[in-house]
C-alpha cells in the first residue's frame, strides 16, 4: 500500500498545483485549494508512513 501512496504522491506533485510556490494566503483561499492542500497532505503523510 505504501508504493501506491509513493506512486500517487509522485503523480499529485506533476498535476497539482503548488501554492507554497505561489504564496498563497490560506486566509484568502478558495474551498478548492483547501481541498488539494488536504488531499497533497493526506497522500503525502501515508506515503511516508
Amino acid at each position: 500500500m505504501k508504493t501506491f501512496y509513493q506512486l500517487l504522491a509522485r503523480i499529485n506533485k506533476a498535476v497539482l498545483p503548488s501554492f507554497s510556490k505561489n504564496q498563497l494566503d490560506m486566509a484568502k483561499a478558495k474551498k478548492w485549494q483547501i481541498a488539494i492542500i488536504g488531499w497533497r497532505y493526506f497522500v503525502t503523510t501515508k506515503a511516508l508512513d
